[in-house]
Parts: C-alpha cells; structure tokens; sequence
C-alpha cells in the first residue's frame, strides 16, 4: 500500500514537474509535401502567411488555421527562397535559384540561377521575371529581399557576394560588391533596408553583419557585434534601433540585437532557447509585434535515407532577455 502511495506522488511530483519545464513557442503546422519552405512573409490584409519551397520551387499561402495551398507552381522554377510582399500589397517578390535542395534540378541551372519573379497575390500570375545571373560571372544564389522607399528591390547573392539592386521598371544591376561578402559556400543571406538610408545585410559563413550605404554602395562597414552568428539567414528590422535575426546550422536560435549608434555597432539584448526546438528555423516575419519563424528543416534535405516531410512548421518567437 505504502509502494502504491509512494508512486501516485511521484507520478504527481513529476507530472507538475514537467508542466512548468519550458516548452516551444505556439506553433501553425501546415501539410505540404515535400516543399520544405523557406522564405515567409505576412499578409496582413489577407491574414496569410506566403511561403517558398526549396524543394519544389513552388509558392504557396498558409492561413492562420494552418491550410496550405499553392499559389503559384512551375518546375522551371527550381527552388525559391526569400520572398517578400511589395509594398503596393498587390505582389509578392521572389527569389529564384537551384543553389541546392531543389527536385528539379539540371546541370544547365545548378548554381547558375538567378532570378527575382513577382506574382499577383490575387490571381496566382507570374507579372516579372528578371534574370540576375548575367551580371556577374561565376556561381549564383539569389537569396533574400527588401525593398526601399522608392520601390527598388535589393537581392542578396550568396555565392557571388554580392547584393543586386533592381528598379521598379525592371532594369537590374550590381549595387554592391565588397571583399568582405567573399565566402566558400553560403555568403551573403538576409537583407533589411533601413529608413535611415542603408541596407544591413548578414553573412551566413563569417557570421557577421554589414551595412551598406545606399547613396555610396562602396561605403561598406561592418557593423561591430558583441559575437559572431554563424549560419546566420533571415533579418526583421523590429524598429529603427531592433534587428531580429535567425540563425540556423546547429544553432537554431532566434537572436534580437539592439543599436544605439545607428548601426555602427549593436548586442544582442534576447534570444530564444534551446526548449523551444526550432528545426533548421530560415526566415522570419512580423505578425503585429509577433515573430514568426519558418521552420525550413534542411537538416532533413541532408541525410539520403530520410523520407520526405510532408508536415511544415511556423512557430512564434519567443525571446528572453540576454543577460
């Protein structure tokens, strides 16, 4: 009888025990086979989230209830990566490569691609195609976007190191080259523009930020950080003194960085935490004042032997003050 009382408690004790242990973030799960997203925006009018797929090169729009549906498909696409609502709240913008992970990739397109394509939000239409691969020779990865005030759209290119810049009438050209973006494999990644006249971009092999002038792109300066962020990916600019940052590659954490030098240097001020078990988190996007991550789960892309995931995950970011 004791042994029997003694085990109810302990059931109990750990029972209470594990309801107070942190667990992840809130979380939209989402089937869509095989497409292992990458890019998300919001759309705050439409109350959907727009994601990419590395895998099958597809577009696709996820409510908050956690429906998928496809919005835009076409294997000459390859992978899409990063993506971003314009402005207008008409289009959406997309980066287009065959970097890595993509199902329908060929020798005349791997790691050659690259191209920044628009899409009707309304109709699923393809509206732009801009081919970025001929400005500069070598390797390509177009791989995240922002956009300025006068509706231009920058293009970070991960394996030129360099970052394109793109006018609203469509006429594409190098906006940016330093040494420092140089990397072996992955380089530059996420890109934010900021009102104050600049883009800050990361590089995901270096694990650093930079700040690029948009009056004088030659104006190049690498912002001082209180540590480095290897395998950093997708920026949210939170307000004109906050950057969100997601890192990935063994990390898997969410970092937010504050400046107060306009972004001559910044530290990270709140991360989030190994409970909450992002899986290869990409990129990111602001719901009001909420983060939220998309859970691209490259890991899985990596090992031969896995079977393709058919279940995505958004999850919130839920970040902790950094001591």
């Amino acid at each position: 009888m004791k042994k029997v009382l003694y085990s109810t408690l302990g059931l109990a004790f750990f029972t209470a025990v594990a309801a107070t242990l942190p667990g992840p973030g809130p979380r939209i799960e989402f089937d869509a086979p095989e497409a292992y997203p990458e890019g998300v925006t919001y759309d705050q009018t439409a109350k959907v989230y727009y994601v990419s797929s590395a895998r099958l090169g597809q577009i696709g729009k996820v409510t908050l209830q956690g429906m998928y549906a496809v919005l835009h498909t076409d294997p000459a696409l390859k992978s899409t990566y990063g993506l971003k609502l314009h402005p207008d709240g008409k289009r959406l913008f997309v980066c287009v490569s065959d970097a890595n992970y993509s199902k329908f990739t060929e020798p005349a397109t791997r790691m050659k691609m690259a191209r920044l394509i628009s899409i009707d939000i309304q109709s699923g239409r393809k509206l732009s195609d801009v081919d970025l691969s001929r400005l500069i020779p070598g390797k390509h990865f177009a791989n995240d976007l922002t956009f300025d005030r006068s509706g231009n759209t920058y293009v970070t290119d991960s394996f030129a190191g360099a970052v394109y810049k793109v006018s609203p009438d469509g006429k594409a050209s190098v906006f940016a080259k330093d040494e420092r973006f140089a990397t072996e494999g992955v380089g530059l990644n996420g890109i934010v523009y900021h009102p104050s006249g600049y883009l800050i971009v990361d590089n995901s092999a270096k694990g650093q930020l930079f700040r690029i002038d948009l009056s004088n792109p030659k104006q190049v300066q690498q912002i001082k950080t209180d540590r480095f962020f290897m395998g950093a990916d997708g920026l949210v600019l939170n307000d004109n003194n906050t950057l969100t940052m997601v890192v990935n590659g063994g990390t898997d954490k969410i970092f937010q960085l504050a400046s107060t030098d306009n972004w001559q240097s910044a530290k990270v001020i709140a991360s989030t935490v190994v409970e909450d078990r992002f899986t290869y988190p990409s990129t990111a996007t602001l719901n009001g004042k909420e983060i939220w991550v998309m859970n691209a789960q490259f890991n899985q892309l990596l090992d031969s032997n896995s079977v393709p995931l058919k279940k995505f995950a958004l999850q919130q970011a839920v970040l902790k003050p950094v001591k």
